[in-house]
């Protein structure tokens, strides 16, 4: 008779069992409940102890690797959980690269479980061999190879710790067939609360935030910036009370987005190169700058000699290896934000500031003047990608969890969507991965079922994952579509225009015709082109009862405004392409 971790549960003394059932054993007392995988050789024997659990584990078959990996990021995004993974080996396993680059400079945690060939095979060049640890030791927080059974609890329980602790990130194990199919003496599996020589949180000292507490009370012209370490943290109602008692403004990065509700009202906009005006121009003149849980980023910054000179820096962030890294800090405070901004909170003055808020304002007004008005409510021309987001924003009441993928649609979006709660915003930031947006859609989707996901992508990034429509066909997620197509790569092209002469250089891509690809997976869609059909259009997506594509067409040659062009610093933001 099979012994299966069923059984394992009702013994309590050492039982003869496989690696294979203590992987899965070892999920299960992480209380994993969805894994996004593709089955091959190498994995075979972890897949065929999987059968017997599929009413405990929810396996979700992608269509291609990638599309596991980057769903898995948007679960764990969503969710706040760890994302779990299962390929095979060679090919299965280098194809979750992009998404182990992604979730590392994103910070994701993931657990990914590759096969391995036989260890007497490793290093022989054998049939789906990869040295995938090789391959991914600078794009995991920490990668393993199993090759005995018995390291698997260990293993796996290390994995999903280092994953989840400190500065999340990925992690990669991989387990060689052999280790897969033996038996040995299993004890159960218990997880990891300690890994030597690896600190998860580094001590909070006092006396740095004694002494930033000191600075923000003295300060006239203060300025926030925040970014996905307070999502990370979960330390979003922390952060909130700190910049309220001190009458803080407060700007986002593209992966800080939602930590706060975009019409907080000290809530100035967002960061970056195509980020609000204010906020990027205003780094320039605050005399207190207080980064909390970003990473001071090159397209936040901007030119470093040139950011924010005249200001003394708090740096606030968890991982030591961010401060001073690229901006020279006045008080470092390191350490969990959701522990250090009470204690900060606590020290502090409650004031106003409101001339220096006005100023924020001022700079609000001349960007809606000159780029949003137009973005957002066109009487003529084509359709924009402002006025899309626009009318979504009406639709669902900024409560939709929405899934970018990357381009001018991105950055668009990231702009004006607004957001109401926390976990809302879903991209690929650090590396800007094209792809992302349809796989990640369904991740969240999975990870939170009770929310509404839109996933917005361009036609150029469409096209990159679009098979995993399949994975939607099969598994059935309710999610929307929407597919702004303006014929071009369009944030390429907007530099080929600006910079190059309009030479452009390959950035003109043909598409299909994206209903009837999404109608042969058994999803319904619509087209748009016209102004008075829009709202219509959307408001059918969004209450039609299953998944649903619409493909918006837009303004061919658009441009995002502002715009912080390479080389510049951030008060030398543009709004419009006159000033060149």
């Amino acid at each position: 008779m099979k012994t299966t971790v069923r059984s394992l549960k009702e013994k309590t003394k050492t039982i003869n069992t496989t690696g294979s059932l203590a992987v899965i054993d070892a999920l299960l007392s992480e209380k994993a409940d969805t894994i996004f995988g593709y089955p091959g050789g190498a994995i075979m024997p972890i897949y065929d102890a999987l059968y017997d659990f599929k009413d405990k584990l929810n396996h979700i078959l992608v269509r291609h690797e990638q599309g596991a990996i980057h769903a898995a990021q948007g679960y764990a995004r969503v969710s706040g959980k760890t994302g779990v993974v299962f390929a095979t080996s060679g090919p299965g396993a280098t194809n979750l690269v992009t998404g182990l680059a992604d979730a590392m400079i994103d910070s994701t945690p993931l657990v990914c479980i590759t096969g391995q060939v036989f260890a007497h095979l490793l290093g022989t060049d054998a049939f789906q061999e990869t040295d995938i640890i090789n391959i991914t030791t600078p794009i995991t927080k920490w990668n393993y190879q199993v090759t005995d059974a018995k390291e698997i609890p260990e293993a796996i329980a290390k994995a999903f710790f280092i994953a989840k602790s400190g500065r999340p990130g990925p992690v990669l194990i991989d387990i060689t067939k052999n280790a897969q199919l033996q038996l040995f003496d299993y004890i159960g599996y218990r997880p990891c609360i300690h890994v030597r020589s690896y600190r998860a949180k580094p001590n909070v000292r006092i006396a740095y935030i004694e002494k930033a507490a000191v600075i923000i009370n003295q300060a006239k012209k203060p300025f926030v910036i925040f970014g996905q370490g307070v999502l990370l943290g979960n330390a979003e109602k922390e952060f909130q009370a700190f910049i309220e008692k001190a009458g803080l403004p407060a700007a986002w990065t593209i992966m800080g987005m939602s930590a706060i509700p975009t019409d907080h009202p000290l809530g100035v906009g967002m960061l970056g190169m195509h980020g609000n005006y204010g906020p990027n121009y205003l780094t320039n003149e605050c005399d207190v700058l207080i980064a909390v849980g970003m990473r001071f980023d090159d397209r936040v910054t901007g030119r470093l000699d040139k950011y924010a000179k005249q200001s003394q820096i708090i740096h606030m962030d968890i991982d030591p290896a961010e401060i001073d890294k690229n901006i020279q800090t006045t008080v470092p405070v390191w350490g969990d934000c959701k522990e250090t901004l009470p204690l900060l909170t606590h020290l502090l003055d409650k004031k106003i500031h409101r001339e220096w808020f006005n100023e924020f304002e001022i700079k609000r007004e001349k960007e809606t003047t000159v780029v949003i008005q137009k973005e957002l409510h066109p009487t003529e021309g084509g359709l924009t990608m402002g006025e899309v987001i626009n009318i979504l924003n009406e639709l669902t009441g900024g409560d939709a969890v929405i899934v970018t993928d990357v381009g001018q649609h991105q950055m668009v979006t990231c702009r004006y969507a607004k957001q109401n709660k926390t976990r809302s915003n879903i991209t690929s930031g650090g590396l800007g991965t094209m792809g992302y947006a349809l796989p990640a859609a369904i991740g969240a989707k999975f990870g939170a079922p009770e929310r509404q996901v839109i996933a917005i992508m361009g036609d150029g990034g469409a096209q990159m994952n679009i098979q995993e429509l399949g994975t939607i066909m099969q598994f059935q997620p309710n999610v929307k579509i929407l597919i702004l197509n303006n014929s071009f790569l369009g944030m390429v092209r907007q530099w080929q225009e600006l910079f190059h002469e309009k030479r452009y250089s390959f950035t003109d891509i043909q598409s299909p015709n994206f209903v009837q690809v999404a109608k042969g997976y058994k999803i319904d869609g619509r087209q748009v082109s016209k102004r008075e059909d829009l709202r219509e259009s959307l408001k059918q997506m969004l209450d039609h009862p299953s998944a649903f594509l619409l493909e918006v067409a837009v303004i061919h040659e658009d441009n995002v405004f502002p715009m912080v062009m390479q080389g510049k610093g951030v008060a030398e933001i543009i709004l419009s392409k006159e000033e060149i």
